[in-house]
């Protein structure tokens, strides 16, 4: 309705830095196992929405992540989507003890499963911070 799509799909092509949280990872996928929503196809991700079930399946785990430092990150789960599967140019940042991923990185696009902002740790923050300078 206001053009989002376009213009969205139109900085990414010119190297604008993206980052999709929780939802956001499904509107910045490739591929949904989905009907719906329609996804921007901006990251070679497929993606499966509400992965986890119902709201009361929510969780919290620490999980181990690639290109922040220190103590594994301590993840908020809310209807969570996952990641079924990754193109070559994908990064695997962070998975769940199954092997999941849970946090992806292509070039200047990051995409996180979880809510890193419903915490006090701004790791995950400052790495999105240093990909936006990267693509500056």
């Amino acid at each position: 309705m206001y053009g989002f799509r376009d213009s969205l799909r139109q900085r990414s092509r010119e190297g604008m830095a993206i980052w999709g949280t929780c939802a956001g990872m499904i509107v910045v996928a490739d591929r949904l196992t989905d009907r719906r929503p329609e996804p921007l196809r901006l990251m070679d991700i497929e993606v499966s929405r509400n992965a986890f079930g119902r709201q009361v399946d929510s969780f919290e785990a620490d999980i181990e992540f690639e290109e922040i430092e220190g103590a594994p990150f301590h993840c908020v789960f809310i209807r969570a989507p996952v990641v079924n599967s990754v193109g070559e140019s994908v990064k695997v940042l962070a998975a769940l003890d199954d092997g999941r991923p849970i946090a992806v990185r292509q070039g200047g696009m990051l995409a996180t499963s979880f809510h890193p902002e419903l915490t006090d740790d701004s790791r995950i923050h400052e790495l999105f911070a240093r990909m936006v300078e990267q693509q500056g």
